[in-house]
């Protein structure tokens, strides 16, 4: 007999503001930045912020990301592009592919030494502090030293040796031992180290990273792209072998984008457009209106109609747009706060621990971008110097006559487009409430093979088994099997928070808690 742990998490509610992310510590740093008289800006750049220190194996300061800020008092929607640029001088030709792999659509061969996953060569020029800037210069109302003071004191105190913290550096531990940095960093003679026993709390120092924050904090953000940090960087990135240079750095600029609008089953739902998981998003939420059927949202006829929308869509993305990489790890933050306004903020490093590279002069952990482009030539995505890759963050913001009402995202790869569409599905069409829509089981078709959750209903994998292969897993914390999400809703001047249930420290931060 198989036995089943049934893993709940409750919603928050309250009038006041709420955060909802993967790491408890900067949920509260959000939230207390809204008890300060903040709103969701500043609390949702405090929060990426602080989790680039408490969480840095799934996001940071040296990647980039998506944000969608909504007005609580105009629903005006404004979505910010600071996600990652492939070195100039990058050459396509240093990425060969190995032999006897031809890819599909569906998947894409190995470059040699996964030079596109792994070290210097798969880094990108990073956006997230740009990002960040802007966000606050435009819609904030602190300062980004103020911002900052969570992430300076995390890392003064150092990273906390818990047993997840331990788990993921275990399971990346080979990767990072490849690097003296990152192995001095993060490991102990090669290996994790161990969690304390009876009770006794150990940390990771950060004393380099400290001092960055510090100096950013000091002197601004644009240190990063043209100061004594910015040539820190460079200068070990050269020394590592990177192509990214001085001018790179320096005329990086995130972009404001107008956002694409769909829609679907009574809300207006905005999502980033360009280069990421909106348009797949929109184009699956389409072929959802018309055919998502009414009644049951659990049934094989429900599961079916998600599957064939986010199939499609899929498919066409991949043909039109191109690959985004497979597996990556990311983080995603929603926040609302007192007066309605909300953001939605995915930030990564795409694969845990990006490229596995700790500059050793900031202990700043660095994307792996490359990864994003199809290493095929000729293709839509394919490696290129210069440009945006593909990604696969999907943060949307739906409003309701005008006023925002629902902030969404997820971590997960490929998974996370899947993943929002059904959870948006669950409360917009079926009328689930925002804690029973998290709960609610999830497949995802994102692949080959659709993976269903062992929670569905029986029907579900029957019903599907009749078009697709498809295979019944668990929804683990680790292999992530549905994404990570994480959602605000705003009804009758009521805010609602909901985080992960089954990520141990995701959680729903609250002002004045």
């Amino acid at each position: 007999m198989t036995e089943h742990w049934a893993v709940r998490k409750h919603a928050v509610r309250s009038e006041k503001g709420l955060v909802a992310c993967q790491n408890w510590l900067a949920a509260e740093a959000g939230a207390a930045v809204l008890s300060r008289g903040g709103n969701a800006v500043d609390a949702a750049v405090t929060t990426i912020l602080t989790l680039s220190v408490v969480e840095p194996w799934l996001s940071g300061i040296g990647g980039g990301g998506f944000l969608l800020h909504a007005d609580g008092r105009t629903g005006a929607v404004d979505a910010l592009d600071f996600n990652v640029i492939s070195p100039g001088k990058l050459d396509p030709a240093d990425y060969p592919l190995v032999s006897g792999r031809d890819g599909d659509w569906f998947d894409w061969p190995s470059v040699k030494e996964d030079r596109n996953l792994i070290g210097y060569g798969s880094i990108c020029v990073p956006g997230a502090i740009a990002g960040l800037a802007a966000a606050l210069e435009r819609f904030g109302t602190i300062s980004f030293a103020e911002a900052l003071q969570p992430a300076i004191e995390h890392a003064r105190r150092g990273l906390v040796l818990d047993w997840y913290t331990v788990l993921c550096l275990a399971i990346d531990a080979e990767g990072l031992g490849h690097f003296p940095a990152s192995a001095a960093l993060f490991l102990k003679e090669g290996r994790a180290p161990r969690v304390p026993e009876r009770g006794a709390n150990a940390h990771l120092a950060m004393p380099r990273k400290a001092a960055m924050l510090e100096r950013l904090a000091k002197v601004g953000p644009r240190d990063f792209y043209e100061g004594e940090i910015a040539s820190l960087i460079i200068s070990d990135l050269q020394d590592g072998g990177s192509s990214i240079d001085a001018s790179e750095m320096r005329d990086y600029a995130p972009v404001w984008r107008k956002p694409l609008m769909t829609a679907y089953r009574g809300m207006q739902v905005h999502a980033m457009s360009g280069l990421s998981g909106g348009p797949t998003l929109a184009e699956a939420l389409g072929e959802l209106e018309r055919t998502l059927p009414e009644g049951d949202a659990m049934s094989g006829q429900t599961a079916l109609a998600f599957a064939r929308a986010i199939r499609r869509a899929s498919e066409h993305r991949l043909r039109s747009l191109g690959h985004a990489g497979g597996e990556s790890c990311t983080t995603h933050v929603s926040v609302v706060d007192r007066d309605g306004n909300m953001v939605a903020i995915t930030n990564t490093l795409l694969s845990r621990f990006g490229s596995k590279v700790v500059l050793p002069s900031t202990d700043l952990l660095m994307n792996n971008g490359v990864m994003w482009f199809d290493p095929r030539p000729g293709q839509p995505n394919s490696i290129a110097p210069a440009v945006r890759p593909l990604a696969n963050m999907c943060p949307l913001i739906a409003t309701v006559e005008d006023r925002p009402a629902f902030a969404l995202g997820a971590a997960g790869g490929r998974q996370i487009m899947p993943s929002v569409a059904q959870i948006l599905s669950y409360v917009a069409a079926f009328g689930m409430s925002l804690e029973e829509a998290m709960h609610a089981p999830r497949l995802d078709a994102s692949g080959v093979t659709l993976r269903v959750n062992q929670n569905a209903r029986t029907d579900v994998a029957t019903r599907l088994a009749e078009e697709f292969p498809v295979e019944i897993v668990e929804d683990t914390l680790y292999p992530v099997n549905f994404a990570v999400p994480s959602a605000v809703m705003r009804v009758d001047g009521q805010n609602i928070g909901m985080a992960h249930p089954n990520h141990p420290w995701a959680a729903v931060g609250m002002e004045g808690a």
